[in-house]
């Protein structure tokens, strides 16, 4: 999937001793040597504003501008810190043309920070056509580092992180999120996903179809803010109790390792099981389709649109 986001370690990085250098660079001086030019990738809270570094505090009081992803949002944390560093929009939307805005500025010397709603920039957020423009001029980039969703629901999920996978959100659409789903490696890695309150229902459902009732999933919900949860347990118990509430509101991290048994109702398609049982014990389609939807204990209109698209995929 394009865009993914792949991390591993070795067994050799485990057992080779750590060793910790620390180099003085433009970005790293003491607040009090002026900020060197370049692009500065800084990372804000996700939640709470305490979660803020010194460092990014020093870069964004220091930037000759501040790039954001909506200016209204940022203004409120630039407010509470009391930073008055000059704004402009940087977003989806205009992404093309204000990175060659901000570009010409960086190439005459500006110090600019990019900054998105929350989080880390570039990760599901604007930020990487800027930063490798700038790196084709040879212009220096630095990342700050702080908050990001993903990397805090992973280690405290429960799963494993020796080696796992940032995808970014699933697509929207049913079809296509199936296909995503059932291209994922059973290979005990972990994947991560960002899902909106009010798709994820129907997306638990489909990994529900896809790897079976029992497959394990965990799920963060508005982590570092003041409602902050953790769901651990078989996918279809997390969906009945989100299911069972009156609304699902917040930012959604979905984890999970996809079973690597081959047992269940992953082993074999639903155009598949439709196929054998219209031979084997001449059903029509309608009938067999009856049966294959019971057996998986999913709706049979639900059965019938998989069976749709799969059918359109073979085609």
């Amino acid at each position: 999937m394009p865009g993914d986001v792949c991390f591993s370690r070795t067994s050799e990085s485990r057992t080779r001793p750590f060793l910790f250098f620390m180099t003085v660079s433009p970005a790293n001086h003491d607040q009090d040597s002026p900020l060197a030019p370049g692009l500065y990738l800084v990372a804000t809270p996700i939640g709470n504003l305490e979660d803020i570094t010194l460092r990014a505090l020093r870069v964004l009081r220091s930037a000759d501008r501040i790039a954001c992803e909506d200016t209204r949002q940022t203004q409120k944390l630039l407010n509470h810190f009391g930073i008055q560093t000059p704004t402009i929009s940087y977003h989806l939307h205009n992404e093309g043309s204000r990175a060659e805005e901000l570009l010409a500025q960086l190439q005459e010397g500006s110090r600019i920070a990019v900054v998105s709603d929350a989080g880390t920039p570039g990760i599901s957020d604007p930020g990487h056509e800027l930063v490798t423009a700038a790196i084709a001029a040879g212009i220096a980039v630095f990342p700050i580092p702080g908050a990001n969703a993903a990397i805090n629901a992973l280690i405290a999920s429960g799963l494993s992180t020796e080696s796992f996978t940032f995808h970014g959100f699933l697509p929207a659409k049913e079809g296509q999120r199936r296909t995503v789903l059932e291209q994922l490696a059973r290979d005990g890695a972990t994947h991560i996903f960002y899902e909106a309150p009010h798709r994820i229902l129907d997306t638990l459902s489909d990994l529900q179809t896809t790897f079976g009732a029992a497959q394990h999933v965990a799920i963060g919900r508005e982590l570092t803010k003041l409602h902050e949860e953790f769901l651990r347990g078989p996918v279809s118990e997390l969906r009945s109790q989100l299911a069972a509430r009156a609304v699902v509101r917040g930012e959604i991290v979905l984890l999970f390792s996809p079973a690597q048994n081959d047992a269940g109702p992953t082993t074999r398609s639903i155009a598949a099981d439709v196929a054998a049982l219209m031979q084997s014990e001449s059903l029509s389609e309608k009938d067999a389709l009856k049966r294959v939807a019971r057996e998986r204990g999913i709706g049979k209109s639900e059965a019938y649109r998989e069976l749709q698209r799969e059918q359109n995929r073979l085609r």
